[in-house]
């Protein structure tokens, strides 16, 4: 694979870190939460894909399903049994 884009180097820190140059943050949309999968080949290439995990994935999500009560009520109930009658 060829590219027409200047080479961009990083360097590896003690702890195994690097950082992703902004030229190419950019040019493959890479933001806060993507992941990176990482891969080897048998030639000794290394590949990384692009996996977007974009926070707020779902914060325009207009499709909420109504699970009944208020949930500051149902949350502390949910799964409580009382002990004694006066409990209730």
């Amino acid at each position: 694979m060829t590219t027409t884009a200047p080479t961009e180097e990083t360097k590896v820190s003690d702890r195994g870190m690097v950082t992703i140059p902004a030229a190419i943050r950019r040019r493959l949309d890479i933001e806060a939460g993507d992941k990176l999968r990482w891969a080897t080949t048998d030639t000794g290439e290394l590949t990384v894909e692009v996996v977007r995990q974009r926070y707020g994935a779902f914060d325009d999500d207009t499709l909420k399903a109504d699970l009944g009560g208020d949930s500051l009520e149902t949350h502390d109930l949910a799964g409580y049994e009382p002990e004694f009658a006066e409990d209730v």
